[in-house]
């Protein structure tokens, strides 16, 4: 399932998760299916980018000894392709303590069917089978995962389709928590509270919404009331959500159901004519050198019918063509396609203007990314910084959510 929802919304106060674990350079496809996006919708909600270094380590555990070498120059990659420190938040997930207690309590109201029924979870235990890869860890990677999100109050996450499962996961562990413990003693008093602070005409607009949707049914209602509360920026978070609860007639919202934010999901075909992927080994990486790039492209395969310079080729069915159509300009492809339907060009020939074209995206990311590899202290500051304001928010949360389960002792 891929949830594609409109929400009325104040952007300035929509949370995006989304994360990467680090288990080795990023290639072309992470710049044109992931970091394109980020570099984009970070201008447009509160984006927060994770390093889910511990994700990396339930997948490969025996890559713990390069884990801070790749986490840095995965950071290195991110900023090189427009991710900004000052509009986003860029964090470590184990820098975030809170991250693992969530999981904890919330481990405590997941079913195991819940986790055991999750399509990641089977197939890596038939990809393990005979191994001793079948640890804890994989198993409650998911109830982690969920944890990663409820923490931040995200309203959208930023994933591939084979995450779907795992968000829907997420969204009925929020629906299990709120309805156990999203009634708090005295909520219509506190809720009677809340819209005062909304002020006097919005109160008012607020009451005469309710009223209308409530028992009416109107929907129109709803939408402007929601609208309402989230323009209200005098509010806490927690007098908007109880807001929302007391809006629909349900208990307080303590953890917020997260969607799937979908974006380019652009596919880049790797050097074996295969999904480009750091398993495969077939990757282009991101600031390889212009050398490294003509070599990989040069080895990569073609049309399997142009076994002579003369046979005339398909480009449809050439690896290198798919390559073509996001590089290349529409003159460069008209003329790769009429030079290979007409045998009029050989192969090498064709893979020329598109070594040009990734070695001038490649020249730009290795010069921005410059400052970054000659000054280490500068990663180290925007992680340091990006850990505290992450652990500021995930710790807020976490206490209102000991808080419903009365862990406040």
């Amino acid at each position: 399932y891929i949830f594609l929802v409109k929400l009325v919304m104040n952007t300035e106060t929509t949370r995006v998760l989304s994360a990467m674990r680090p288990n080795g350079r990023l290639h072309l496809g992470h710049y044109l299916g992931v970091l394109q996006n980020w570099q984009q919708i970070q201008y447009q909600y509160k984006c927060f980018f994770m390093l889910a270094d511990i994700h990396g380590l339930i997948n490969n555990y025996h890559a713990s000894q390069q884990l801070n070498e790749t986490m840095h120059e995965m950071v290195i990659d991110w900023l090189a392709a427009g991710v900004d420190p000052s509009q986003a938040t860029i964090f470590i997930q184990s820098r975030v303590p809170e991250h693992f207690e969530l999981a904890n309590l919330l481990g405590v109201i997941t079913p195991l069917g819940w986790l055991e029924r999750v399509p990641s979870y089977k197939d890596a235990l038939d990809e393990l089978e005979h191994t001793d890869g079948n640890t804890y860890g994989l198993l409650g990677s998911p109830l982690l995962q969920s944890a990663d999100i409820l923490l931040y109050n995200s309203h959208y996450v930023i994933t591939g389709e084979e995450q779907a499962a795992n968000i829907e996961l997420t969204r009925e562990i929020a629906r299990r928590f709120n309805h156990l413990f999203g009634r708090e003693d005295g909520f219509e008093e506190k809720a009677s509270a809340s819209i005062k602070k909304l002020g006097i005409k919005k109160a008012a607009l607020y009451a005469k919404l309710l009223i209308k949707y409530q028992q009416e049914g109107n929907d129109e209602a709803l939408a402007t009331a929601r609208y309402l509360l989230q323009d209200a920026l005098n509010l806490s978070h927690g007098d908007r959500e109880r807001l929302f609860a007391f809006l629909e007639n349900k208990g307080k919202v303590f953890l917020q159901e997260p969607h799937i934010l979908t974006g380019n999901s652009t596919r880049i075909i790797g050097t074996d004519g295969t999904q480009m992927s750091i398993a495969r080994n077939n990757t282009i990486n991101i600031r390889d050198e212009p050398e490294v790039v003509s070599s990989k492209i040069r080895g990569m395969i073609t049309d399997p019918a142009r076994v002579k310079r003369s046979d005339r080729g398909t480009p449809s069915s050439c690896p290198v063509w798919r390559l073509h159509q996001i590089y290349s300009t529409q003159e460069v492809s008209n003329w790769v396609e009429m030079g290979c339907l007409s045998a009029g060009i050989g192969c090498l020939d064709c893979k020329q203007p598109l070594i040009d074209a990734i070695n001038l995206q490649q020249h730009e990311l290795i010069e921005k990314a410059k400052p970054y590899q000659e000054d280490s202290t500068l990663v180290k500051r925007i992680l340091s910084d990006g850990c505290g304001r992450a652990r500021e928010i995930a710790s807020t949360n976490l206490k209102s959510i000991k808080q419903a389960m009365n862990i406040d002792y």
